[in-house]
């Protein structure tokens, strides 16, 4: 499988490195070819929530004002932080992206976005109020029923694929599962 990104240099003494498998390994890694450090890189976590005003079923979507998809509209997400939980990092995005004050549910959708190197994860959450306050990376946050989400104008696939589940399960009425979905 190749690797998404490669680098060319050791982040820790800058000289040049090599892609190859080190001993007692399976895959090729970044090996520096001065201080033999071994650069090792795994994916990213991109965290977010799926708030929904219950009163009604509508979710709450934000209008991107960042690239990438500039304009576009997304799930209130980002990629996670050290120091923190998923749970936290989504609960944080969504503060961050939205303004939006939120109780938070059970962990909904897993996507494995390989060929980038990310690992999309997004919890239901119960918005406690409709008044949004979005951040520098959105132009705005509203709420869509299900007829009203913009699908040509969805930023990502996993926004779409987790909004996809959300209304499936919810005509469906047996609950709202744990779901892995891999996007090729």
């Amino acid at each position: 499988m190749p690797i998404p990104s490669r680098f060319k240099h050791c982040p820790d003494c800058g000289a040049a490195v090599d892609y190859r498998v080190p001993p007692d390994d399976n895959r090729e890694r970044a090996i520096c070819t001065a201080c033999d450090h071994i650069h090792y890189q795994n994916p990213l976590n991109v965290v977010g929530t799926l708030p929904v005003w219950e009163a009604d079923g509508r979710v709450l979507l934000c209008r991107r004002a960042i690239e990438p998809r500039h304009g576009l509209w997304t799930l209130p997400a980002g990629f996670m932080e050290l120091g923190e939980t998923t749970a936290e990092g989504a609960l944080r995005e969504t503060h961050e992206e939205a303004g939006a004050d939120i109780e938070m549910g059970a962990l909904y959708t897993v996507l494995n976005v390989v060929r980038v190197g990310q690992i999309h994860l997004f919890y239901r959450a119960r918005l406690r109020s409709t008044d949004f306050d979005p951040g520098p990376e959105s132009l705005e946050a509203r709420l869509f029923g299900e007829d009203e989400i913009p699908w040509d104008d969805i930023a990502f696939r996993t926004t779409r694929e987790t909004l996809r589940c959300f209304f499936d399960d919810r005509r469906g009425g047996s609950g709202y599962p744990l779901r892995e979905i891999d996007i090729p």
